[in-house]
């Protein structure tokens, strides 16, 4: 005879609960036979019928919902990797992704963008937004601390600053990559509702962003090389690598190192130009 198998969510969802303080969620009690939350606790947080819970403890009932394992996520206090272990468990698949935006980075994943020296980095949010960069990109690229937090978007400099179109090489390409790659990115993170007003704003305000946004293409190229004509050096070409950053699905690092020793030059000196820039002020 085969043995019954292990009920899995079940012993997770014991596990989590019993973690829990019950005086800290307010339910103050008696004696307790166990540490944690009751089954009927937990349930009562989760806004689901009691049976229901104790049966999935017990592996009864059937598989969840996802709305029924959100719940219940909810009541567990879950973090972000626990809840997608409980939708493993429960459902066999990771839960939908929900964006969250945020406005800055960790001051580990900073110094990660300060040891790359001459290398210009910056780290994006799904929407584009630049929440954080190095040295070097704001001497080659942007210098995103002069600017509103708002204007701090890729796609807004693109197709609304005269100075970031005048750098680049072949600007309709570069518009018609930085699009693409925009759509697929807010797709992925689950942005796309927190993408309109930006779509909205461009499309009203620029008829090239309008014209591209209409193809509909989805770029997803992670690398290449980018040229730009910097008004203080010239021509730089710059060979770029896009990065995930690992448990940040809403984040991403971009890479851009110079393609010679000539453009690797050229990057030092608007580096130290920066630099004297604010030493002066």
């Amino acid at each position: 005879m085969t043995a019954p198998a292990t009920n899995v969510l079940g012993t997770y969802l014991r596990d989590r609960r019993t973690r829990l303080d019950p005086a800290a969620l307010g339910f103050i009690g008696g004696r307790r036979r166990t540490a944690g939350l009751r089954r009927e606790e937990v349930a009562q947080r989760a806004n689901i019928s009691p049976t229901w819970y104790t049966w999935l403890e017990q592996g009864r009932g059937g598989a969840p919902s996802a709305d029924v394992l959100d719940r219940i996520a909810k009541g567990l206090m879950l973090t972000e990797p626990e809840r997608e272990h409980l939708f493993l468990l429960g459902l066999g698949r990771p839960p939908e992704v929900r964006y969250k935006a945020i406005d800055g980075v960790t001051p580990r994943l900073q110094r990660v963008l300060d040891t790359l020296g001459n290398s210009p980095a910056i780290i994006k949010t799904a929407t584009w937004d630049v929440v954080a960069w190095n040295r070097a990109a704001a001497a080659v690229l942007t210098d995103y601390s002069k600017l509103p937090r708002q204007q701090r978007n890729i796609l807004r400099l693109m197709f609304a600053d005269s100075r970031v179109r005048a750098k680049q090489e072949d600007w309709e390409s570069v518009a018609r990559y930085v699009v693409g790659s925009f759509r697929a990115d807010v797709a992925r993170a689950g942005a796309t509702e927190e993408s309109m007003v930006l779509v909205d704003e461009l499309s009203r305000t620029s008829p090239e962003f309008n014209r591209l946004w209409r193809d509909n293409e989805v770029a997803t190229k992670h690398e290449g090389i980018k040229r730009i004509h910097h008004p203080g050096v010239g021509l730089l070409e710059l060979e770029f690598s896009g990065f995930a950053i690992d448990g940040r699905p809403e984040l991403g690092m971009v890479i851009y190192h110079p393609a010679s020793s000539r453009d690797a030059d050229l990057v030092r000196s608007l580096i130290a130009a920066l630099d004297n820039e604010a030493t002066r002020s």
